[in-house]
């Protein structure tokens, strides 16, 4: 079972790629910033999650 932190921050990550993805149909100038913002969040969900199952051993 994940941890629910990991969890928030997989989920919020999912979000802001999928708002930034929707805001660069529109030409949003700072689309590519939440995307980035995103994909930062993706990888330390992704780095919380390597890490607990490392320490889990």
């Amino acid at each position: 079972m994940m941890p629910n932190k990991v969890i928030s921050f997989f989920t919020f990550g999912l979000f802001l790629i999928l708002a930034g993805a929707i805001s660069a149909l529109f030409n949003w100038s700072q689309a590519n910033l939440v995307m980035a913002i995103g994909l930062v969040f993706e990888l330390l969900a992704a780095l919380l999650f390597a890490w607990k199952k490392i320490n889990n051993k």
